[in-house]
C-alpha cells in the first residue's frame, strides 16, 4: 500500500552571485541531470516500475534554497537523497538534515573548482550533526566540462541508491506472522521491537486457525481457485513416494491434500496483500490484507501434525510465477523464521529476483565425498561443498532453468523471464508426498537440484543479546555434481526436498579459511540465498540500518559505508560495530 519512494537529487552550488554562482549553474545542474539519467536508466523496483528521480527546482546555494528543496521533496515523496556538486558550497547551509533519509554526497573530482573540498566539509558537518552520509568521489581527475560519470562513481551511486530505496520500501510495511514459534527456532520468535526500531516494519500476527476458517467458509476467490487447481494438476507432477507402503496415502487422499494446499496458497496471498474480490463476496475486513512486504508460516509442528504442510504454498509464493502468469515473487519464510524472511527481503529488494530459503545443512569434505561415493570433487568444488536444502520455501526459480544472453543458467527479474523458462522450471521440479514421520498431516514438498554454476550470495540476520542484530554474508557459487554423486549424497538426507550445492569463496584466513570454517561460523540453521554477488550491496544497506556485519568475504575495496565510519578506528569490521552502536537503530532509541 502507498506510493513507491523516489530519489531526490540536490545540486548544491557556491551561493556567491555576481559571477561565481552564475558561472556554475549549468555545470551543477547538468551533473544532477547526469546522475538522474544513470539512476532512471539502470534501476527498477522489484515490482517492475522504473525508479523515478526528482531534481530540485534550482541549484541550492544557501539555506533558503535548501528549505525549498526539502519542501518539494516532501511533496513528491522523495525518501533517498543524493547531493551533487562540482564546486565549493556553504557546508551546513546547503545540506539535507532529514535524519531518516539515507543520504550521499557526490563531489566532482576536478581541479578547476574545489568540489572535493566541499565534499570533505559537508561530510564533516554530517558527522558533527550525527547524520551519517556516504561520500562519493572519483579516483581520477576529470576536466571541468566533462559530464560523464566514471565507472567507480556510478557503482557507488547505484549501490547507495539501491540500499536507500530498500530502506524506504520497508518503512511502514508489515511482517505477517501466520502462527508463531516453530519447533523452538529462535528466528520464528518474532521480535516486534527489532522490526520497528531497525526496519520501520510492524509485526502483524494471524493465528493459523484463520486459514482453516477461510477454507471451511469458502473465503477465497472461487474462480481463481478453479484456475489454480487446474494449473497445479497440469504443471506440478508428483514425485516418488518415499514413505513406507503402510504409510503411503491413497490417490483420493492425496487429491484432497492438493486441493487444500492450493487453497492455503490463495489464502496466504490474501492475508498478506488483500483481495478486492473478497469484498465483492461480502468479506470487507478480509479483503484488505495486512500490508505485508514479507511473511512466514509457522507450519511445524502443530499445523503439520494435523494438516498438510505449507511447502507448496511457500515455494509457489516465493517463485516468479504461478497460475496467473509471471509476476513479482513474494518473500515468505518457512517455519515463520522472521529473521530469514528479512534476509530474503534484503536480497529481493537489492536484486529484484526471487530468493532461496535453505537449511545450511551439511558440510561435505572432499574426503567424505570420496569415502561415500568413490569419486573426487573437482573444479571449484574440490575443497568441499555445503548442502543447502529445506522442505519449504526455496523458489522454483532456483532450478536455474532460466538462461542469460549467452545461454548460461541464471535467475532473472520476473519481467525478463519467458513462458518457456517458466515451463522448464516447472518441468524440472517434482512434488513427492511429504515424509509422514515429519509431516503427519501430509502435503507435498518441491524436489529439484539447482543447475549449473551460478553466482550466489548467502546472508543471515541474527539477534545477539548484548549486541543486537548482526548480518552474515557469504559470496560463492552453486555447483552441479555428477548425477550419481548427487543421488548418493542426497539420499543420505531427505531426498524429497530441493537441493543447492554451494561453494563459498574462501580466502585462507579467518572465517573464510576454508569451506568447513564457513559452515562452522554460520550463526543459524537457515540462510537466505540470492542470485549474484551482492555482498557489497548488503554491506551498504546494513550500514544504513545500523546493523553491523560480523562475517563477509567481500573485498575491502568494495566495502562502502558512510564516511563517519572512518572515525571509529582503522579496522573496518570493528569500526562498523562501534559506529552502529553509536548511532543506534534508524527508527528507534539508542541504548
Amino acid at each position: 500500500m502507498g506510493r513507491l519512494p523516489k530519489v531526490g537529487i540536490r545540486p548544491v552550488i557556491d551561493g556567491r552571485e555576481l559571477g561565481v554562482r552564475e558561472s556554475l549553474e549549468v555545470q551543477t545542474m547538468d551533473m544532477a541531470k547526469a546522475a538522474a539519467k544513470l539512476i532512471e536508466d539502470t534501476l527498477r523496483f522489484p515490482s517492475g516500475e522504473k525508479v523515478e528521480v526528482v531534481i530540485a527546482d534550482t541549484t541550492i546555494g544557501g539555506v533558503a534554497d535548501a528549505a525549498a528543496c526539502a519542501d518539494k521533496f516532501k511533496r513528491e515523496g522523495v525518501e533517498v537523497s543524493l547531493t551533487v556538486t562540482p564546486c565549493w558550497c556553504y557546508g551546513t547551509e546547503v545540506m539535507d538534515t532529514n535524519p531518516l533519509t539515507p543520504k550521499a554526497v557526490w563531489g566532482f573530482n576536478g581541479t578547476e573548482r574545489p568540489g572535493a573540498v566541499y565534499l570533505a566539509a559537508a561530510l564533516a558537518g554530517y558527522s558533527q550533526k550525527g547524520l551519517p552520509a556516504f561520500g562519493i568521489y572519483g579516483k581520477e581527475v576529470q576536466d571541468g566540462g566533462d559530464q560523464t560519470i566514471p565507472q567507480d562513481v556510478s557503482e557507488k551511486i547505484l549501490r547507495f541508491v539501491k540500499g536507500g530505496l530498500a530502506v524506504a520500501q520497508m518503512n511502514g510495511k508489515s511482517y505477517l506472522s501466520i502462527g508463531y514459534s516453530s519447533m523452538g527456532i529462535a528466528g520464528s520468535m518474532v521480535d516486534v521491537n527489532f522490526l520497528q526500531d531497525y526496519l520501520g516494519v510492524r509485526a502483524e500476527f494471524v493465528e493459523s486457525v484463520e486459514i482453516l476458517r477461510r477454507i471451511d467458509e469458502g473465503i477465497f476467490d472461487q474462480d481463481e481457485y478453479a484456475k489454480a487447481l487446474a494449473w497445479t494438476k497440469e504443471n506440478c507432477k508428483e514425485g516418488k513416494d518415499y514413505n513406507s507402503p503402510e504409510a503411503q496415502k491413497s490417490a483420493e487422499v492425496k487429491d484432497e491434500e492438493w486441493e487444500k494446499v492450493v487453497k492455503m496458497t490463495l489464502i496466504c496471498k490474501d492475508l498478506m496483500n488483500g483481495n478486492p474480490k473478497l469484498k465483492e463476496m461480502g468479506f470487507g475486513e478480509e479483503s484488505k490484507g495486512r500490508n505485508a512486504i514479507m511473511g512466514g508460516f509457522q507450519g511445524q509442528r502443530q499445523w503439520t501434525d494435523y494438516q498438510p504442510n505449507a511447502d507448496f504454498t511457500e515455494s509457489i509464493l516465493n517463485s516468479s510465477f504461478d497460475w496467473n502468469g509471471i509476476r513479482q515473487a513474494y518473500t515468505f519464510a518457512t517455519e515463520n523464521d522472521c529473521l530469514n524472511a528479512i534476509s530474503m527481503l534484503f536480497g529481493h529488494l537489492l536484486t529484484n529476483k526471487a530468493q532461496l530459503f535453505s537449511d545450511v545443512r551439511t558440510y561435505w569434505s572432499p574426503e567424505s565425498v570420496e569415502r561415500v561415493t568413490g569419486k573426487k570433487l573437482t573444479g571449484i568444488a574440490k575443497d568441499g561443498i555445503i548442502h543447502l536444502i529445506n522442505s519449504g520455501s526455496t523458489t522454483l526459480d532456483a532450478t536455474a532453468q532460466q538462461t542469460d544472453a549467452e545461454g548460461n543458467p541464471t535467475m532473472k527479474p520476473f519481467w525478463d523471464i519467458t513462458e518457456e523458462e517458466v515451463q522448464k522450471c516447472l518441468d524440472n521440479t517434482k512434488w513427492p508426498a511429504a515424509i509422514a514421520e515429519y509431516f503427519r498431516g501430509g502435503g507435498f514438498s518441491s524436489q529439484f537440484k539447482t543447475k549449473g554454476t551460478i553466482p550466489l550470495t548467502m546472508c543471515r540476520l541474527n539477534l545477539v543479546k548484548g549486541i543486537g542484530p548482526v548480518l552474515q554474508i557469504v559470496e560463492g557459487w552453486s555447483v552441479e555434481l555428477p548425477g550419481d554423486v548427487h543421488e548418493i549424497l542426497d539420499e543420505r538426507t531427505n531426498p524429497t526436498w530441493p537441493t543447492t550445492w554451494f561453494v563459498p569463496r574462501t580466502t585462507g584466513t579467518g572465517f573464510f579459511k576454508d569451506v568447513y570454517t564457513v559452515m562452522a561460523k554460520w550463526g543459524a540453521n537457515h540462510g537466505a540465498i540470492s542470485h549474484g554477488h551482492i555482498g557489497a550491496d548488503l554491506i551498504s544497506l546494513a550500514a544504513m540500518l545500523r546493523i553491523p556485519v560480523n562475517m563477509h568475504n567481500v573485498s575491502e575495496d568494495d566495502v562502502f559505508r558512510p564516511s563517519a565510519w572512518s572515525a571509529f578506528g582503522e579496522g573496518l569490521e570493528g569500526a562498523d560495530y562501534r559506529a552502529c552502536k553509536n548511532y543506534g537503530p534508524l527508527y528507534g532509541f539508542k541504548e
